[in-house]
């Protein structure tokens, strides 16, 4: 079996589960030493022993509440001191928040999707962009959605969240574009078969949708160095790259 990322060391976030699940272990299928983050131990040894099942590589596991921003910054510095570089980071975690009018939504609610799914994200590209620059070609991928550009009614927090996150992520990849081998994208899975997407449509029927195993397969190409891509779009329902400052 080919491996295009033998040798290599992949952080991906939100890990025990869902998408997060499914991307660890495609990277790991790929070659990949996986350092799995999630809140959730119990899923990450569950993860931990699906791989080794396939035959890949143990994972490291590192339980950790996300927003305790400061222990991101500690995980840095351990990944340094044992691997000396970060060669993929899939920024996955997120929640989902509120579905009700604006008015009606406490501040803490919102500020708890603005925690996950944006000041994660940023304390995660301060502390790793010195590792992806120590990486020949280093990559970073970030999960999104279509809610960011749409503005759907009832999903303010979540769709306030990712517009914010994509200009984020884009404003990244232009300033290292032209000075590094960083390579930094956005993927939009659409609607997958998580219990994220049970909980916000809870009428649909989750036959209807891809596996998040389905999407994780997707997503595995932003990973790889031969992508060369930055500051794009994937998205996945349509198997398309955009540009998404050109919308």
């Amino acid at each position: 079996m080919t491996q295009p990322l033998a040798s290599r060391i992949a952080l991906v976030t939100g890990a025990s589960r869902g998408i997060g699940y499914a991307t660890a272990k495609a990277l790991a299928r790929a070659g990949a030493h996986v350092i799995a983050v999630a809140r959730t131990q119990g899923g990450l040894e569950e993860l931990d022993d699906e791989v080794r099942k396939d035959g890949g590589h143990p994972l490291t596991l590192v339980p950790l509440d996300l927003t305790d921003y400061q222990a991101i910054g500690r995980l840095g510095g351990t990944i340094y001191e044992r691997h000396g570089k970060l060669d993929v980071l899939v920024g996955n975690a997120g929640i989902a928040g509120p579905s009700s009018p604006l008015g009606h939504i406490d501040l803490k609610p919102w500020l708890d999707v603005i925690g996950i799914n944006l000041n994660v994200n940023f304390q995660l590209v301060r502390c790793m962009e010195p590792l992806l620059r120590v990486s020949d070609a280093g990559r970073a991928v970030f999960l999104t959605s279509r809610a960011g550009g749409r503005a759907p009614a009832y999903r303010g927090p979540y769709a306030a969240s990712k517009a914010a996150l994509e200009t984020l992520v884009q404003v990244w990849a232009k300033e290292v574009a032209n000075t590094t081998p960083i390579r930094i994208n956005l993927f939009d899975p659409g609607p997958t078969r998580t219990k994220l997407r049970a909980n916000i449509m809870p009428g649909e029927d989750p036959e209807t949708l891809p596996t998040p195993d389905q999407v994780a397969e997707l997503l595995l190409p932003l990973c790889l160095p031969s992508f060369s891509e930055t500051g794009k779009l994937f998205d996945g329902p349509s198997r398309t790259v955009k540009d998404p400052s050109a919308d």
